[in-house]
């Protein structure tokens, strides 16, 4: 909240708060001088967590108009073996005079200790509620295809090797980000007919805290929550902790960090 853009001390930080299994990052750029980055910020958090993967998704990837390429989006750090990485462009309806940008969702199929599981990252929309519907309705989609290629049999001999080799797509998931929506937005409430939120498990008889506009109000008068993780029914279970750090200034948004039983 300083101004200072500094990965090693994002990475700092995010270590502190816990000892991540896997981290989600939205707003990461690549060459982005507009956003006062000069450099490649996945590969920099990457090699800032020596034994993770990093995965980008790209939301934005633009001519920089000096031959190279500017990109922004999502990142996720895991140390646990990724199997799979799927990049979702998300929709992008047009709406005259409403300023927007692209979305994805970044999906990695992790190896967690009780099997795998699909865990998305993504960053909806702000200024359209238009588009974050169609978003939403999209990341419902998706789910629904995991879930059928779950139950979907493997390809047959002559297709089961290259790009067609079967891999598992599990029908369990855990769904992150920045939704630009508040617990109460409707949009909220369809994510939950898929999705249960995490939070509420594990703090049935307290609302979330806020997650931004505590030490930035040049989008938000008062504070609230628009940072979730929501999980598919069979991993409520195994929700063991869910906190909100509020005092950390490494963002304007503050981190929600999840414990699940092993």
């Amino acid at each position: 909240m300083d101004g200072r853009v500094d990965p090693a001390r994002i990475a700092r930080e995010a270590k502190a708060l816990c000892d991540p299994d896997v981290c989600c990052f939205q707003e990461v750029a690549v060459d982005y001088p507009d956003l006062g980055v000069d450099h490649d910020q996945p590969a920099l958090l990457g090699a800032l967590f020596p034994g993770y993967s990093a995965h980008f998704a790209a939301a934005v990837d633009t001519h920089d108009g000096k031959g190279g390429r500017k990109r922004f989006g999502n990142l996720l750090l895991s140390r646990l073996p990724v199997r799979q990485v799927f990049r979702h462009s998300l929709p992008w309806p047009a709406q005259a005079g409403v300023p927007s940008m692209p979305r994805v969702a970044l999906e990695a199929v992790i190896d967690a200790p009780w099997g795998p599981v699909g865990v998305s990252t993504t960053h909806l929309e702000y200024y359209s509620d238009a588009q974050r519907a169609a978003q939403v309705a999209r990341l419902c989609e998706l789910k629904a295809e995991a879930v059928a290629h779950s139950g979907s049999p493997s390809a047959g001999k002559d297709r089961d090797s290259g790009p067609f080799t079967p891999y598992p797509r599990p029908a369990s998931s855990i769904l992150t980000g920045d939704f630009n929506m508040q617990a109460e937005d409707p949009l909220v409430a369809k994510l939950l007919g898929q999705w249960q939120d995490a939070w509420r498990i594990a703090n049935p008889r307290e609302p979330q805290p806020a997650t931004f506009g505590l030490y930035d109000k040049a989008f938000a008068s008062e504070p609230y929550c628009c940072d979730f993780v929501l999980v598919s029914a069979d991993l409520a279970p195994r929700i063991a902790s869910v906190r909100v750090d509020r005092e950390t200034r490494a963002s304007d948004h503050q981190p929600v960090i999840v414990e699940f039983r092993r």
